[in-house]
């Protein structure tokens, strides 16, 4: 399948690198220009060694030719070359969202532009039927020009009319809503919860419980340790509303991401701000 999703062609040729901007399990992200235009852009090179490795590569490819978006980072080409597989994307500038909160603490306003600009990706996935499975601020990518958009879409699945629910635990532990634990089946809000831990990040530096094993975190999500920021009161009624909205255990009582978009909603005077 992937052979006959990816283009023929020797990518060393069309490309130039020029740095390695990210490494990783799946294994390095560099920068490179397009030869011939000078065009800048993302390659993941992708080790095809494990077993499951084919299977995420493919998930990735489809799911990003599938949804063009404003707010999710745009597919560009795929090669084979020997044992891994090049995807190339659009390059952000800006880095990620996780190098930003790790450098400095954030306004509330620039916690309420990310917010809003990474919903509406939510938003567009969910209204194909995809969950991403994946959010946390190292899969949300920033440009230089104000962009914000969601990125890694290894994880994500496709539901159907004829699965519409999925129950597989797949994720990073800090960010996974509890249903995922309980092994319950899930739909798309499970991306909800992971953004509002995603804006607990964004407040506070880092995600809840981040200094506790996985298996800590995951008794903790599942026996409802409730979730909370360090200094409440520090923050607007309005940011901790949303919080709120997004953290809402039971999934059918959280708020979908074009819920908490709607104007009307109080939330929404975040978005004002």
């Amino acid at each position: 399948m992937l052979k006959m999703l990816v283009s023929e062609g020797d990518p060393e040729a069309k490309y130039t690198e020029l740095e390695t901007i990210g490494k990783g399990g799946f294994g390095t992200v560099c920068m490179a220009v397009e030869t011939a235009t000078g065009e800048e852009v993302a390659i993941k090179k992708i080790s095809l060694l494990q077993e499951s490795s084919s299977e995420l590569c493919l998930n990735e490819i489809q799911v990003m030719c599938g949804t063009k978006n404003a707010n999710l980072v745009n597919y560009v080409d795929s090669y084979l070359v020997d044992e891994e597989l090049w995807l190339v994307m659009e390059y952000m500038d800006g880095g990620s969202l996780h190098d930003v909160i790790r450098e400095t603490r954030m306004a509330e306003e620039e916690i309420a532009a990310v917010s809003r600009e990474c919903l509406q990706g939510l938003d567009f996935l969910h209204s194909k039927q995809v969950i991403h499975r994946d959010i946390k601020s190292h899969n949300i990518l920033l440009g230089l020009d104000g962009s914000v958009k969601l990125a890694d879409f290894g994880l994500a699945a496709q539901l159907t009319a004829e699965q519409n629910k999925r129950r597989s635990a797949v994720g990073t532990t800090y960010w996974m809503a509890p249903e995922i634990f309980t092994r319950k089946p899930y739909g798309p809000k499970v991306d909800i919860w992971s953004f509002g831990i995603v804006g607990i990040e964004m407040v506070e530096g880092a995600p809840p419980y981040l200094m506790k094993t996985s298996r800590t975190v995951q008794q903790l999500i599942s026996t409802g340790a409730p979730l909370k920021l360090q200094k409440p009161r520090q923050q607007s009624a309005w940011l901790r509303d949303f919080l709120h909205c997004c953290l809402e255990r039971d999934e059918d009582r959280r708020w979908s991401a074009q819920e908490l978009l709607q104007p009307e909603k109080a939330c929404f005077r975040l978005w004002g701000k």
